[in-house]
């Protein structure tokens, strides 16, 4: 049985892994896969009544087709603003302004973009990984401290690591399995 205070350190290495992987898959979601989607503009920022603001304060953003993302401003005064924030965000689409909302059109994916796509995925994932890791490092010096400072058993402190192994893989595994779905999603024409 792993001491209460050894199970807090557990608990709390648990949530910051489970916070990387949020990350990573709010990273997935921005990365294109071929057909359009809402999510491809969240990192937009737009330069908009004196201070600058995530696209979706003001405007709703859908994708009605598999090719193309309508952007409808909530005050029709920043469209200019939109589009330039959309732009600036440099993510290779081309916004078209129809002096009431802006229509984005998503080109087909080249065999080459859809590589370097994948490659961004991985490296994001490999981001996570090593967050996770570094959650695991930290943890495990808590671990070894607590159990110096409490006078707690070997045993207790190898139970403890061995948990927190199995933590780690089994993160490090969903880390992985997220991107296996993400990389067959942009590699499928």
């Amino acid at each position: 049985m792993i001491d209460d205070s050894l199970t807090l350190i557990l608990d709390d290495a648990r949530d910051q892994m489970r916070h990387s992987l949020e990350h990573l898959a709010s990273e997935m979601d921005t990365i294109r896969a071929g057909r359009a989607s809402a999510a491809m503009l969240d990192s937009v920022r737009v330069e908009a009544y004196g201070s600058t603001m995530p696209l979706n304060q003001v405007a709703s953003v859908s994708a009605p087709a598999a090719d193309l993302i309508v952007v409808q401003p909530f005050d029709k005064s920043t469209l200019g603003d939109i589009e330039r924030g959309i732009t600036l965000a440099n993510l290779g689409l081309n916004p078209t302004n129809d002096g009431s909302l802006i229509r984005i059109g998503i080109p087909a994916l080249t065999e080459e973009r859809r590589k370097e796509l994948a490659k961004t995925a991985k490296s994001r994932t490999e981001d996570a990984k090593v967050s996770i890791r570094n959650v695991r490092k930290d943890a495990k010096n808590e671990i070894h401290k607590t159990v110096k400072a409490e006078s707690l058993s070997e045993d207790m402190q190898y139970e403890a690591d061995e948990s927190l192994q199995k933590l780690t893989d089994e993160m490090g595994a969903r880390a992985d399995k997220m991107l296996e779905a993400k990389e067959k999603d942009i590699m499928t024409v």
